[in-house]
C-alpha cells in the first residue's frame, strides 16, 4: 500500500537526482511529498510558486516535480496528494508542465485538466532564456515546447 508523508527538499531533490529523465533537483519549494512503499521511497513530488511571474498571484501553485521509480499510480498518487496540500493551505490554482509527447495519464487520474483550445491542447514555453542583452548558462531542462495542466480548488468561488 503506498502513503505519502512530507519529506525535505533536501530528501527530494536526493531522490530526483537519482531518478528523474530530464529535470535537476528544484532550487527551491513550498513542500515537498514523499510517496512510500512501505519504508521505501518510490517518488516525490516537489511544489514551488510558478516559473512564470504573470502567474505569481499569491494564490498560484506549481507542481514543478512529479519523480518517481516507476511504482505503479505513485505518480497519481503523488499529484493528487499535493493537490490536497496545497488547496489545504489557500491555494486556489495548481499548475503544472509537462513534456508535449508525455500523456500526462497521471494528472488526468489525478482530477486534473490539460488546457487546451478549442479542443487542441497549447504549447507553452521552448527555447532558451539566454538573450545577447542578458546571457545565462545553457538549460540543463528540455527547452521544448510542454503542455500545461491544471486544477482548481473546487472550495474557492475565486478560483473559476
Amino acid at each position: 500500500m503506498l502513503t505519502l508523508k512530507p519529506i525535505s527538499l533536501r530528501e527530494a531533490n536526493a531522490f530526483v537526482s537519482t531518478n528523474h529523465a530530464h529535470h535537476p533537483p528544484a532550487r527551491g519549494c513550498k513542500f515537498s511529498v514523499g510517496c512510500y512503499d512501505g519504508a521505501r521511497l518510490v517518488g516525490v513530488a516537489i511544489v514551488e510558486r510558478p516559473k512564470a511571474r504573470m502567474l505569481d498571484d499569491g494564490w498560484t501553485l506549481e507542481l514543478s516535480r512529479v519523480c518517481t521509480n516507476r511504482t505503479p499510480h505513485a505518480a497519481s498518487k503523488l499529484i493528487a496528494g499535493a493537490t490536497r496540500a496545497a488547496f489545504a493551505i489557500g491555494a486556489r490554482r495548481m499548475l503544472s508542465y509537462v513534456l508535449v509527447d508525455e500523456a500526462g495519464t497521471s494528472y488526468r487520474a489525478a482530477g486534473w485538466s490539460r488546457v487546451e483550445v478549442d479542443g487542441a491542447p497549447v504549447e507553452y514555453g521552448g527555447g532558451e532564456w539566454s538573450r545577447p542583452s542578458r546571457e545565462r548558462a545553457p538549460s540543463q531542462s528540455p527547452t521544448c515546447a510542454k503542455h500545461r495542466w491544471e486544477r482548481l480548488n473546487p472550495d474557492c468561488a475565486e478560483a473559476a
